[in-house]
C-alpha cells in the first residue's frame, strides 16, 4: 500500500529504570511560567498516575493553543494534557508499575514539599521544568514489554498532537540497523517536525559497546551519581559496624537478632543444595532454621527472595560483583548490600561465634564526595553501529533518584512488598534520561525556534567536564560530559544539522534509496552520487576516530558552527590531545558579525600506527572570552573480523573485546 513505508518485526523493547537538580546548581522555575508552559514533553513509557501531587495544575493556564492531544480513560488537567495507551488488553494509560510516573515527575513534576520515601530523603520534590506540560503515551506494560507497533503509533500521535520534546526511557538490548529500529525511525520523523528525542543509553554496563539508541538524531543519555547515597549499616554483636548500600525504611530500633549464613540453612528436602541456598534463591532456604533471623546471602544476583519466602526477618546481601556496589536497592524486608570483603568478615563472625547476633539499621543519607561518576550499570560505548559517532552523548543523574510513584506498584518490585508509597527511590538510565529531557525542554522554552540538533549541540558543548580518573571508560562512559542546565541555554555556537544532513550520513553508511525510504518515509530521498565512507563530515558536536588495529591515524573532519550569541564575536580554538596524536584545526579563528552567521572549519587528525590502543581523549574548544564551546575528540583502535558495524559494510568489521550479550534493560 502506498501509505506503508516499511514492515519490520514487532520486537519487544524494555524499560531502562530530586536532589539532583540542586546537585546541578539548577533551580527549576527560573523562566516565566508562561514560557515554560508553552513546552510539551511527551513520554513514551508505562503511563502515569494522574492523582500524584506532582501532577497538580494549581495556578497553571490552559494548554497552549497548538495542542491537539487527547486523554483516554483518565481525567486530564492543565498539567497532564494528553494521555494515550496502545494495548487493547488494558484500557487505560494509568501506570501500574511506577516507571512512567517516576520519569514524568523527574522531568516536569510540580513542587511537592515534604516528599520522601517513607521518611528517607525528605525534602521538596520537583521536576526540572515544573511548569511544562506532560503528554503520556503508554507503550510499555509490566509483563509485555514495549512493542515496536505501539512505539511507532505513539510517535505518530505525539508528532500530530504537538509535543516539543520526546522522552524515552526504553530501548533494545541489541541495536538493530536504523531501518529496523522503531525508536530510530520514530525519532527521525520527530526530528523532521522539529522535535528532539531524548533516550536512555541502557543498563548493560560496564561492559563496552553496550550502549543503545545510537542514531545521531537522538540525544543518548548515560547515568551518573550525585552527592547523596543511601546507607544502611550492619551492626554485629561484637561491636563491628559495616556500611551497606540500600534504601531501607524498616526500623529494627537497634534490636539484635540471631544471624545465620544462608549456606548453613539449605532446604535439602526441597531439592536445594549449597549453591541455591547461599544465593538465597526462592524455595532454597529452610524456614524452620531462619524464621526470626537475619540471613547472610552470598548472592550473585543480589537476591533475597528465599529469605522472604522462608519467613526470615532480614537479609544481608554480600554482592560478589564489586562494580555493582553503587546501586542502592529497596527490599521488602530489612536488608542491605555490603561489599564482598565485609560479607566475608560477617561470615567469619557467624562461624566463630557461638550465638552470633546483629542488626540492620534504618537507612540514612550520606554525602558522596566522589560525585559525579558514571554508574556501574550505565551502558558504554563505543558505538556498535557507527564507530565514528560517539555514544552516549551526555550523562545526567541516574543513581538513587527520588520521584513520584504509582501507589499500586511495589516500591521494591517484589510481589511480597505490600507497602504503598507516593514517592520512590530508584536508579537507571531511565532516571537520567528525563533529566536531559527537562534540560532540552528548558532550552526549547528560551529558544523556541532552535532545531533539535541545535538544542542537542547546546547541551553537549556546554557540559561539565567529567573526571577521567573516576571513569576508566572516559568518553565511552559519559560522552561529552555532565549536563549543565543553565549553561546549555547560552552555548555561543551550535553544530546544527538538518534532515538532509542525516540522509547524507545514512548514504555514507551504505544505505540505498530503498532502505533510506524505510527510515525517512520520503519517496524522493536518494543516495545517488554519494560514495559510502566514514561519518566524519556529519556536523556532530563530537569527533571520533576509530582506527583499525595496526593502521596509522589519518582523519579529516569538516564542521560548521552557527553563531547564536553576540552579533560581533571572535572565537579562537585551543586543542588538547596526547602528544602521540597530531591535531590541526583550520582556521584557528572564527569571526562573526551577525547572529545566525555560519562558519566552517576543518580538523585533521594524524598519528603513527596504533596497536590495541585504548581510548585517547582530547578536546577541541572554541572561546570568545564569554562562551566555551567544548567538543571531545577521541581516538581508539578497533579489531577487524570480530563484529559487524553496519549491515551494508560487511568488509568493515570491528570488535571491542567483549561479547555482545542480550541483557534486559530495566530500572
Amino acid at each position: 500500500m502506498e501509505r506503508v513505508i516499511s514492515v519490520i518485526p514487532n520486537h519487544k523493547l524494555h524499560l531502562h529504570t530530586t536532589h539532583s537538580w540542586e546537585f546541578m546548581d539548577f533551580s527549576p522555575g527560573k523562566i516565566r511560567p508562561q514560557e515554560e508552559g508553552n513546552i510539551v514533553i511527551g513520554f513514551l513509557d508505562s503511563g502515569i498516575w494522574p492523582e500524584s501531587e506532582s501532577f497538580n495544575d494549581e495556578g497553571m493556564s490552559p494548554p497552549p493553543a497548538k495542542w491537539k492531544g487527547k486523554c483516554h480513560n483518565i481525567t486530564c488537567n492543565n498539567k497532564i494534557i494528553g494521555a494515550r495507551y496502545y494495548n487493547r488488553e488494558f484500557k487505560s494509560p494509568r501506570d501500574a508499575i511506577g516507571h512512567g510516573t517516576h520519569t514524568s515527575s523527574t522531568a516536569a513534576g510540580r513542587e511537592v514539599d515534604g516528599a520522601s520515601f517513607l521518611g528517607l530523603a525528605k525534602g521538596t520534590a520537583t521536576g526540572g521544568v515544573p511548569n511544562a506540560r506532560i503528554a503520556v503515551y503508554k507503550v510499555c506494560w509490566d509483563m509485555l514489554g514495549c512493542s515496536n507497533a505501539d512505539i511507532l503509533a505513539a510517535f505518530d500521535d505525539a508528532i500530530a498532537d504537538g509535543v516539543d520534546i520526546l522522552s524515552m526511557s526504553l530501548g533494545s538490548d541489541d541495536p538493530q540497523p536504523f531501518f529496523d529500529d522503531a525508536l530510530a525511525i520514530g525519532a527521525f520523523h520527530a526530528m523532521k517536525h522539529g522535535v528532539l528525542s531524548s533516550a536512555s543509553a541502557g543498563n548493560s554496563g560496564p561492559s563496552p559497546a553496550t550502549a543503545s539508541n545510537l542514531a545521531p538524531w537522538m540525544l543518548t543519555v548515560a547515568a551518573s551519581s550525585m552527592d547523596r547515597k543511601f546507607i544502611s549499616q550492619v551492626v554485629l554483636g561484637n561491636g563491628e559496624i559495616y556500611p551497606g548500600i540500600a534504601v531501607n525504611s524498616f526500623k529494627l530500633n537497634g534490636t539484635s537478632f540471631p544471624l545465620v549464613w544462608a549456606g548453613d540453612v539449605a532446604n535439602y528436602s526441597g531439592g536445594n543444595g549449597l549453591l541455591n541456598a547461599k544465593n538465597c534463591l526462592p524455595g532454597s532456604l529452610n524456614s524452620n532454621k531462619i524464621a526470626g533471623k537475619i540471613v547472610l546471602c552470598n548472592s550473585v544476583l543480589g537476591d533475597y527472595t528465599g529469605v522472604v519466602m522462608a519467613n526470615g526477618l532480614g537479609a544481608i546481601v554480600s554482592f560478589p560483583i564489586p562494580f555493582l556496589i553503587d546501586i542502592a536497592l529497596s527490599y521488602p524486608l530489612p536488608a542491605t548490600q555490603v561489599k564482598t570483603g565485609d560479607g566475608d568478615a560477617i561470615l567469619e563472625y557467624i562461624r566463630t561465634t557461638e550465638n552470633p547476633i546483629g542488626t540492620i539499621l534504618v537507612g540514612e543519607t550520606w554525602k558522596d564526595i566522589m560525585a559525579p561518576y558514571v554508574a556501574s550499570f550505565s551502558s558504554r560505548g563505543p558505538n556498535r553501529l557507527n564507530p565514528e559517532i560517539l555514544k552516549p552523548d551526555i550523562t545526567a543523574p541516574g543513581l538513587d533518584i527520588l520521584a513520584a510513584w504509582s501507589p499500586v506498584a511495589s516500591p521494591s518490585g517484589s510481589p511480597f512488598d505490600t507497602r504503598k508509597v507516593k514517592f520512590n527511590v530508584i536508579s537507571g538510565t531511565s532516571m537520567s534520561c528525563p533529566h536531559a529531557s527537562a534540560v532540552a525542554a528548558y532550552v526549547k522554552a528560551l529558544h523556541p525556534n532552535w532545531s533539535p540538533a541545535a538544542i542537542k549541540s547546546a547541551i553537549m558543548t556546554t557540559a561539565n567536564v567529567m573526571d577521567p580518573r573516576k571513569n576508566d571508560d572516559h568518553e565511552f562512559a559519559y560522552g561529552a560530559g555532565h549536563v549543565n542546565p543553565l549553561a546549555a541555554t547560552n552555548p555561543g555556537l551550535v553544530y546544527n544539522a538538518s534532515e538532509a544532513d542525516y540522509i547524507h550520513f545514512l548514504c555514507k553508511q551504505g544505505y540505498n534509496t530503498s532502505t533510506l525510504k524505510q527510515i525517512t518515509g520520503e519517496s524522493n530521498a536518494s543516495c545517488d552520487g554519494i560514495v559510502p565512507g566514514r561519518a566524519w563530515d556529519l556536523n556532530y558536536p563530537t569527533f571520533g576516530v576509530a582506527v583499525e588495529d595496526g593502521q596509522s591515524v589519518n582523519a579529516t573532519f569538516t564542521r560548521t558552527v552557527t553563531n547564536v550569541a553576540s552579533a560581533n564575536s571572535t572565537y579562537r580554538v585551543t586543542v588538547q590531545m596526547p602528544s602521540s596524536v597530531n591535531v590541526e584545526v583550520h582556521p584557528k579563528e572564527l569571526s562573526f558579525s551577525t547572529v545566525g552567521e555560519k562558519k566552517t572549519f576543518t580538523v585533521k587528525v594524524s598519528g603513527p600506527k596504533m596497536v590495541e590502543q585504548p581510548i585517547q581523549s582530547g578536546t577541541i574548544v572554541w572561546k570568545d572570552g564569554v562562551h566555551v564551546v567544548r567538543s571531545p575528540l577521541i581516538v581508539y583502535t578497533i579489531t577487524p573480523n570480530s563484529m559487524t558495524t553496519s549491515p551494508f559494510r560487511p568488509t568493515e568489521r570491528i570488535g571491542f573485546g567483549a561479547n555482545s550479550n542480550n541483557w534486559n534493560m530495566h530500572f
